[in-house]
């Protein structure tokens, strides 16, 4: 970097991000029905287990625990936690509804108005310190009933129950939220299905048909519901969310450098070009035709998709990604979550997470010049394990560093010309774990005394991190 101080816009949105089901708990509270977190196991175990074909999305307490069951109370402590988040001086906050806390099943024609009315004292206490909500209306908790009965987003019908329950929350929230996410990271589902998507593959066989088939029936609810918010809310701003993972060639041979653009047109790009551009790119129908996927494409789909593209882009960026056409036996799976394979210049986290903050300059760039639309950096954090000291400090210098690193990286984009909306860091709360389902695994400025087998007290406690973050908003990121 060339620079230390930079210059971030005036009303630029600072703050931090978390989703519902990593951090409410009250899982069967006041009519909420069972979702896809729920039937999750926790432990390094998870991954493996939903990954599984034929995951069958039952509870199993004698073989696994469940943290999302009790997260970290969020839904008994949320002023107790906004209020730490107003000490810190947060512009605003990046959370998610869960849906079957508004609709237990997913398909009722009336909403649970417990459900709706917990939110709405949510978003009063945010309006009490002036902390602006952005509220992703999916992250990773389609109704279990939606699951079972339909199968997920392989089903069209379920289009129809996202709009109900997206509109719903538009006409309830109308007064008190502008900036909404349809689908968190919904780029991501082609690689994990059952989070992003919510079914198992039967096989790898029809994996990437099904799961394509379902990516289209969320562009095409995605696109009514921009429609709908736009109607409801005039003012607001709806966005799409992708994880964007840069995808570096491992070497100049043209071979790998032309694999690499294939893999990041394919992750990166295909859901982007349809939600902020409203069509389909060129690049998929050869990829198609290759791999034998066919799209069920009803008629007035492809004109919905052209009239409810959104507003902004939000995206997560964690790491880059290096990928080589033929890899040895030795190289597959020494890359990233997203695959590929070790990056040489790289060291990574304590989970293997190459950390690479020009990675995010790069991705901003990129997408700043494919698309010409604000960006939002909605997640972006690092996991590690935390020491509490004998004096109760929690010295977290190395997520300081990491963020520090990717805050000059974001400067450094704003310098190049991208406009840049906001900046809220992953899990700013210590959380579950999406990925693991592990408490160890702590992302956030606030600790929360809660362990990986469920014990712990749930006492909060500021990190040091806390303190840097608390003078990087209050200096508009000119102190790093």
């Amino acid at each position: 970097m060339t620079q230390t101080t930079y210059n971030f816009p005036e009303g630029f949105l600072w703050g931090g991000a978390t989703a519902a089901n990593q951090l409410e708990g009250a899982y069967l509270e006041d009519g909420k029905g069972m979702n896809l977190a729920d039937v999750m196991p926790g432990g390094k175990v998870r991954l493996k287990v939903i990954s599984e074909p034929g995951f069958d999305f039952k509870i199993d307490k004698e073989k696994y625990v469940y943290p999302n069951h009790d997260g970290i109370d969020f839904y008994h402590r949320y002023k107790e936690d906004i209020a730490l988040f107003a000490e810190m001086g947060f512009k605003t906050y990046r959370m998610s509804i869960a849906w079957s806390r508004i609709f237990p099943n997913g398909n009722e024609s009336e909403p649970n108005e417990k459900g709706l009315a917990f939110y709405d004292r949510v978003f009063d206490e945010l309006k009490k310190y002036n902390i602006e909500p952005v509220v992703t209306i999916s992250h990773y908790e389609i109704p279990l009933h939606l699951i079972k009965e339909y199968g997920g987003w392989r089903s069209r019908e379920v289009i129809g129950f996202f709009e109900t329950y997206a509109t719903t929350l538009f006409k309830r929230y109308k007064n008190k939220v502008k900036y909404w996410l349809t689908f968190n990271e919904i780029n991501g589902a082609t690689h994990m299905p059952i989070l992003g998507l919510g079914f198992s593959p039967e096989s790898e066989e029809t994996k990437l048909q099904d799961s394509f088939q379902g990516l289209h029936h969320q562009f095409v609810a995605s696109a009514l519901a921009v429609k709908a918010g736009h109607e409801i809310i005039p003012e607001s701003q709806i966005g799409c969310m992708l994880v964007y993972v840069p995808t570096y060639s491992y070497d100049s041979n043209p071979e790998n450098v032309m694999h690499a653009l294939q893999e990041e047109r394919l992750f990166n790009n295909y859901c982007g070009d349809v939600q902020v551009r409203g069509e389909y790119p060129a690049f998929a129908n050869r990829f198609f035709k290759e791999n034998d996927i066919t799209l069920d494409i009803k008629e007035g789909d492809l004109e919905l998709l052209k009239e409810g593209t959104v507003d902004f882009i939000s995206l997560s960026y964690y790491m880059s990604r290096t990928e080589k056409k033929n890899k040895t036996p030795e190289e597959i799976g020494q890359g990233n979550l997203i695959g590929g394979v070790k990056n040489p210049f790289l060291n990574a986290s304590d989970w293997g997470w190459e950390i690479d903050p020009t990675g995010l300059r790069i991705a901003l760039n990129q997408l700043y010049d494919r698309y010409q639309k604000p960006l939002f950096i909605v997640e972006n954090g690092l996991g590690a394990y935390d020491k509490i000291e004998e004096d109760g400090s929690i010295n977290d210098d190395y997520r300081i560093d990491y963020l520090r690193e990717h805050i000059q990286a974001m400067g450094e984009a704003i310098e190049d010309g991208v406009e840049l909306m906001g900046y809220t860091p992953w899990g700013c709360i210590d959380l579950v774990s999406a990925s693991t389902g592990e408490m160890s695994k702590r992302y956030g400025f606030i600790y929360v005394d809660k362990q990986d087998d469920g014990t712990g007290t749930l006492d909060r406690k500021k990190k040091k991190s806390f303190h840097w973050f608390k003078e990087v908003i209050e200096t508009n990121g000119k102190k790093l």
